[in-house]
């Protein structure tokens, strides 16, 4: 069922969403807010846009041009009428395609920052998986693996360009060997948490292209109280 939706605290924003797909979570809302972004950047890509959270919430940041990649239909059409309801057209650009096509459209160092909030869970013909079509290919590697994005990643961006992404902690390792093998200096860590006392269960970690060595471990993100309430940490995402 398609419904048009506030975009959580972004009071000037609004998003078209289907509940009986993939809606998108609490990972869209910190993944924008966690990127570095300075006046200096001219194009943003946020690969697996889904129906755009991360897109819309970047225009919110930076007057850099923003794309985003999708290659869900569904999904596409949704982010499409989010963006044109916003009126955003100006500043967001939706592609529909997979995103390994990209090196069709992009040349190699073009791009500033990259975005990507990825599936979690690897393809396995013995996963439990969901029938919805939709949830599979957003929560496991059924089109893309997570070397091939981040090889795209290291393909398209400028040198010093940025890859921001939102994944599981029990991932780290792979993912630093993966960043190391591309050549993304991984300069910002952050470990995301349920709940204080909580074992952390996502990452936020960012890497530049031929960055210098120099990593920051940011203090811990916690979700919510013991009462089960946002931390005012997150909250103030929302504002």
């Amino acid at each position: 069922m398609e419904v048009l939706n506030d975009l959580v605290g972004y009071k000037n924003l609004k998003i078209f969403q289907n509940k009986e797909w993939f809606t998108f979570s609490l990972d869209s809302i910190l993944l924008p807010n966690f990127v570095t972004l300075n006046k200096n950047i001219e194009t943003i890509i946020d690969l697996g846009c889904g129906n755009a959270p991360i897109p819309l919430i970047l225009s919110t940041k930076t007057k850099a041009k923003i794309i985003g990649v999708e290659i869900q239909k569904d999904s596409y059409d949704l982010a499409k009428k989010s963006v044109e309801y916003n009126h955003l057209e100006n500043q967001i650009t939706l592609l529909h395609l997979d995103m390994k096509q990209l090196k069709d459209y992009y040349s190699s160092d073009s791009i500033d920052v990259i975005t990507c909030n990825p599936p979690y869970f690897k393809y396995l013909e013995t996963s439990q998986l969901n029938d919805d079509i939709h949830k599979i290919i957003a929560r496991h590697e059924k089109m893309i693996t997570l070397e091939e994005i981040i090889s795209l990643s290291r393909y398209l961006l400028k040198n010093n360009g940025v890859l921001a992404m939102v994944h599981r902690t029990d991932r780290l390792i792979e993912i630093i060997q993966l960043f190391e093998k591309y050549g993304l200096e991984i300069k910002k860590l952050r470990f995301i948490y349920p709940k204080v006392g909580s074992e952390s269960n996502m990452i936020l970690i960012e890497g530049r292209k031929n960055g210098n060595v120099g990593l920051k471990v940011l203090s811990p993100l916690y979700v919510h109280y013991e009462d089960g309430n946002y931390t005012k940490e997150v909250l103030k995402m929302f504002e």
